[in-house]
């Protein structure tokens, strides 16, 4: 990898839930998360312009971060999600220049694509902070049942001059989903 950014940590979550609610309505559902925890360029320099060190080498964090993520549920992706946590020495917009669309589009290209809106959110946070990935279908937003989250924690991350930059993906939307709105079978 040739990338311009030191990279500490790779940390890949995977969870498996069987059941909600007592019931279970077919495949189990498969969560994925990879974060790479890498230190912030920018971070305790004030304000400063120009992030493209950030945007620049995001392409690259794309692409390993979706290649994994596919990985780690076996080329079964249907949902998708972004987030950043960035250290307390560093700005939220730190954060955000390292999740755009040079991130994204290589992001979904190592999962197999996707068409729709990729959900994100970002914060600036102390070491050991949680943070909730938003997920959604990959095709379509106005897909109700994949609506889910995924929750990333790594306790020693984002030291204050760290970024943690997650994508994360779902294998099929939400157990016993029920409230209606668009389902994947319309899209399709």
């Amino acid at each position: 990898m040739s990338l311009e950014l030191d990279i500490r940590k790779i940390v890949t979550v995977v969870e498996q839930i069987d059941s909600e609610g007592g019931r279970s309505d077919g495949d189990p559902l498969k969560k994925a998360a990879v974060a790479v925890v890498f230190t912030n360029p920018y971070a305790g320099k004030g304000f400063t312009e120009d992030l493209s060190a950030l945007t620049d080498a995001s392409a690259e964090l794309g692409k390993l971060i979706g290649e994994r993520c596919n990985d780690a549920l076996d080329g079964h992706v249907q949902s998708h999600g972004k987030a950043v946590m960035v250290g307390m020495a560093g700005e939220q917009e730190h954060g955000n220049a390292a999740k755009t669309t040079t991130f994204g589009n290589p992001f979904r290209e190592g999962f197999g694509g996707g068409k729709a809106w990729l959900p994100s959110t970002t914060k600036r946070c102390a070491t050991g902070a949680q943070i909730d990935v938003p997920l959604c279908y990959k095709d379509e937003i106005w897909v109700r049942s994949h609506y889910d989250t995924v929750t990333v924690a790594i306790s020693d991350a984002p030291a204050p001059d760290e970024i943690v930059l997650i994508g994360a993906v779902a294998s099929r939307g939400r157990l016993n989903a029920r409230v209606g709105g668009k389902t994947v079978d319309e899209v399709e």
